[in-house]
C-alpha cells in the first residue's frame, strides 16, 4: 500500500480513495489515523480478491443499483457491500488477519 496525499483527486465529502496499490488522501494527517488506514487496507484486500478491475465494475454497478433503490447518493454509497464491510470492521485493527476470502459477500 502506497499512501499519497492528493486532495484534488478526492471527491468532495470524502477523505480518501483507494486504487490498488495506492491510497490517495485528502489530508496528510490521515496517514497517522490507524482506523482510517485500516478501512483503506480492507479495500485493498477486496480489490486483490476480485483482481482489481472486476472490483471497480462490481462497486460501480452496486452503487448504481443502490442509487436507484434509495434515490440518495450518500445512502447508496454506505449501502455498497464493500463499504459496509470496511466500515463495520475498520476499528478492528486485527481484522485482516482473520478475514475469510470474499467476506464482503456477507454484507451484500
Amino acid at each position: 500500500m502506497i499512501l499519497l496525499v492528493f486532495k484534488y483527486l478526492i471527491p468532495k465529502g470524502f477523505r480518501g480513495l483507494t486504487f490498488y496499490p495506492f491510497v490517495f488522501l485528502a489530508d496528510k494527517d490521515d496517514r497517522l489515523n490507524e482506523v482510517f488506514i485500516n478501512h483503506e487496507k480492507i479495500h485493498i484486500r477486496q480489490q486483490l480478491e476480485l483482481l482489481i478491475v472486476p472490483f471497480y465494475l462490481w462497486y460501480f454497478i452496486e452503487y448504481l443499483i443502490r442509487l436507484l433503490q434509495f434515490r440518495n447518493r450518500k445512502k447508496a454509497y454506505y449501502s455498497i457491500s464493500f463499504e459496509k464491510e470496511a466500515y463495520a470492521n475498520e476499528k478492528d485493527l486485527e481484522y485482516l488477519k482473520s478475514r475469510s476470502f470474499w467476506r464482503f459477500l456477507r454484507y451484500f
